[in-house]
């Protein structure tokens, strides 16, 4: 195992607030990295509906899949563990 592989800490008790502040997260950091897919596919995502934003998290990971930003997708599987709770 080298030094880049990390275990994540998979939490799975985050509220609305907690989900949109990792989302709002994952937004800065993609479009910091010049990842404007991802933020697009985000979108306005304060207060939308649990369905809206299961689709949504769907896409950026089908998005991210494969791609060496290892650290965004982790932060969306977090999400969407997280979405059964909103």
């Amino acid at each position: 195992m080298s030094n880049d592989d990390k275990t994540v800490e998979l939490i799975t008790n985050l509220d609305r607030a907690a989900v949109e502040g990792k989302l709002k997260q994952v937004a800065a950091e993609a479009k910091t990295k010049g990842l404007d897919d991802i933020v697009t596919l985000l979108g306005d995502f304060v207060g939308m509906s649990q369905q809206d934003l299961r689709k949504r998290v769907a896409l950026c990971l089908e998005s991210l899949s494969g791609s060496p930003e290892r650290a965004l997708f982790a932060q969306l599987e977090v999400v969407e563990l997280n979405l059964k709770n909103l």
